[in-house]
């Protein structure tokens, strides 16, 4: 697995050296000093032109480091956790991405990733500026096999919607699951129907909605402090 970018390489140097296999550098000076002699013997210095071949004419910025392939975690690790979000029907890696750095961030244990067969998991490490290979991901196709899997193990189960309950009045219980639909369609009709309670964020300003990302961090953020 490639990745690049001077932010996400760096953060898998640092943070997860054993799964590095190459480190490709094409500017001079984008490796610190101590990451430098720390990966030398793994180190391989191209040109722009195949720095730019390599990333697919993406922004590289000089760096790209070859890495292991991410391993996905299993149904059975997922459902150890306290909070899961689940993204429903989703395919942007920009905000599948954006989700997960949140995720990680504010509290959350796992992400699935539903409605899909398969992901662009070296674009969604590079959009959540590494979060990925910290986060337990999982990619699961049947979304309502994974909510009855969930609800055997005591989640309750939440799902954003405008027409839920606003967040703020909210209390939450200590295994959650929080789904998030797709910014076209919104939860899918079938899991909407399995929801113990939608919620939702109440605006100041008349608006139709926030990206999907955004309302995602807003909520993962609520339902990682307000607990009952």
């Amino acid at each position: 697995m490639i990745i690049y970018g001077k932010q996400v390489s760096l953060y898998a140097l640092e943070h997860h050296s054993q799964m590095v296999q190459r480190v490709y550098v094409a500017k001079k000076g984008v490796l610190p000093q101590p990451l430098f002699h720390q990966f030398h013997d793994k180190i391989t210095f191209l040109e722009e032109k195949w720095a730019q071949s390599m990333s697919k004419g993406g922004n590289h910025q000089g760096i790209l480091v070859e890495i292991d392939t991410l391993p996905m975690a299993t149904l059975s690790e997922i459902k150890q956790s306290n909070f899961i979000v689940v993204l429903d029907g989703l395919t942007d890696v920009g905000n599948i991405g954006a989700i997960v750095r949140s995720a990680y961030a504010l509290g959350a244990e796992a992400v699935v990733a539903t409605g899909v067969k398969q992901l662009n998991l070296p674009a969604i490490v590079r959009s959540s500026s590494g979060a990925l290979l910290d986060m337990p991901f999982l990619i699961m196709h049947n979304i309502l096999d994974l909510l009855h899997e969930c609800k055997q193990k005591d989640f309750v189960l939440y799902g954003a919607a405008m027409d839920g309950e606003p967040v703020q009045d909210m209390t939450f219980a200590p295994k959650r699951l929080l789904v998030m639909g797709s910014e076209g369609k919104g939860i899918s009709k079938k899991a909407l129907a399995k929801l113990d309670q939608k919620v939702s964020i109440e605006m100041k300003h008349a608006f139709d909605s926030l990206n999907v990302s955004a309302a995602a961090a807003i909520l993962i953020h609520r339902m990682g402090y307000a607990v009952r």
